[in-house]
């Protein structure tokens, strides 16, 4: 049977003040949406690639209001996982939820992996072509695993110096580009109004599909919430350090976009695998630095990806401890105290995801895994508007919780749904990639049901999805 959760346990240290918030916070959501799909933006929209940014910022901003509700109605880890819990109470919705946010994670990872490849091949001046690109993409893949099965501890500390190399390299992008603009340069300022979508359709759609795209750029903050118990006085300090993590990150992705298409010719832009390569190239090409941004940009993505791998292999880890998935993946190495089975599986479903869009959709891989990464967070951000607003029935202490304007979850709820469908311009490859992540969690359930069966466990289901967070090393 299953062990019930241990109510003297004691609680996670509350180490964390303002300021490492704040930079947990910018440094998850700064990160592969910006380095690679800056391009891929703007040849939905031409110039106007602020424009989606923009949105996105905005769609995101209005959710994570409600996300603040809930985390200081609720300031516990696992997210939305436990909101859907406590609001809807339903177990397979609550599996769902959590496995989602998990795919959600090897999505993100795979597309980093893209960007560090074409970023190694560009640094390095080779020509290895699409079969490279995904020798490099899943060797990377691998090499994230091993650092995983070394420990939580190694993960963290290396995930520290990446945050730092990321965000250098976004500041330098900046820089190299308003020095740029100082000099008699080839820059035209024209290309940031102009509007040119890519394909036969209106431009209201156009722009519906790019923010849909550029919406990967702003996923990470919903991240934040688990670590609401190691937060010093969450319910104070997390409304405001939450919405400044949020604004840096969208002034720096509409100034980065801003310059990327006033230096660089959108078709140029588009065409390009190392967008931000190209910019810095375009606007320093006698400086070294041109040379040393690929390097940066691989250390950058790197960061993105680790974070994610380590927080997928945990929640299937979680979720196996609870018996809603087969105990196997439960299981924990002898000297090393990782999950190494949850490892694994969410490497090969990484593996699976490289190999196809190298296959099938090699010329837009980055685009897909984006894309799907925030189809699958935006049908959740979708699901926590609603919840914010269930879960009014529940009455805390008046004052001692942050309190959204009703109107915002009900906004972020339609804004995020209409993402999610095909109206907005989505498109299916996206939604057969998530399709297939989704039958690959009900088959796994319907697996470890007929286990807890034979194994006479009756009680299995997420009764507690704040342990989805437990950290076995």
């Amino acid at each position: 049977m299953s062990t019930p959760v241990d109510k003297q346990q004691p609680e996670l240290r509350r180490v964390m003040g303002p300021g490492l918030l704040l930079l947990f916070i910018v440094g998850d959501i700064l990160g592969t949406g910006v380095y690679a799909l800056t391009g891929q933006v703007a040849g939905e929209v031409g110039g106007a690639a602020w424009l989606p940014f923009l949105l996105a910022f905005t769609i995101a901003t209005i959710t994570a209001f409600s996300y603040l509700e809930l985390v200081t109605k609720y300031p516990q880890a696992a997210g939305a996982a436990l909101y859907a819990h406590k609001a809807f109470g339903v177990q397979f919705f609550t599996f769902l939820v959590a496995f989602v946010v998990m795919c959600s994670g090897i999505t993100s990872a795979s597309t980093a992996s893209q960007a560090f490849a074409a970023n190694l091949i560009k640094g390095f001046g080779l020509d290895w072509g699409k079969a490279g690109v995904a020798v490099i993409a899943l060797a990377f893949m691998a090499v994230l695993a091993a650092i995983n099965l070394r420990g939580v501890s190694e993960s963290v500390k290396l995930n520290v110096g990446l945050t730092i190399i990321e965000i250098t390299g976004l500041m330098m992008v900046i820089f190299v580009g308003l020095w740029a603009f100082t000099q008699a340069g080839d820059y035209d300022f024209s290309r940031v109004v102009m509007f040119e979508s890519s394909q036969e359709r209106s431009t209201f759609v156009a722009i519906t599909a790019a923010t849909s795209l550029a919406f990967f750029a702003m996923v990470g903050f919903e991240d934040s919430v688990n670590m609401a118990e190691e937060t010093k006085d969450p319910v104070r300090i997390f409304p405001k350090v939450l919405l400044t993590g949020l604004s840096i990150a969208g002034v720096v992705y509409i100034v980065v976009s801003i310059i990327a298409v006033a230096l660089v010719p959108i078709g140029e832009l588009k065409a390009s695998a190392t967008p931000l390569v190209a910019v810095v190239e375009a606007a320093a090409p006698g400086l070294p630095i041109d040379e040393l941004f690929p390097f940066i940009t691989m250390f950058a993505v790197s960061n993105t990806a680790l974070i994610n791998m380590l927080m997928a292999s945990r929640l299937i880890y979680g979720m196996a401890r609870q018996h809603v998935l087969p105990p196997v993946l439960g299981a924990v190495h002898r000297t090393r105290h990782t999950p190494w089975v949850a490892i694994v599986f969410t490497t090969v479903i990484a593996f699976g995801l490289i190999f196809y869009v190298s296959a099938f959709a090699s010329s837009k891989a980055v685009s897909v895994l984006g894309g799907t990464t925030s189809l699958l967070l935006l049908a959740v951000f979708a699901m926590v508007n609603v919840a914010v607003l269930v879960l009014r029935r529940d009455v805390r202490e008046a004052g001692r919780h942050f309190k959204t304007p009703t109107v915002l979850p009900v906004i972020g709820f339609i804004t995020s749904l209409y993402l999610v469908t095909p109206l907005s311009g989505r498109p299916g490859s996206q939604y057969l990639v998530a399709g297939g992540l989704l039958v690959i969690g009900v088959v796994l359930f319907v697996i470890t049901v007929v286990i807890n069966k034979q194994l006479g466990i009756k009680d299995a289901g997420i009764t507690d999805p704040t342990q989805l967070a437990e950290r076995p090393d």
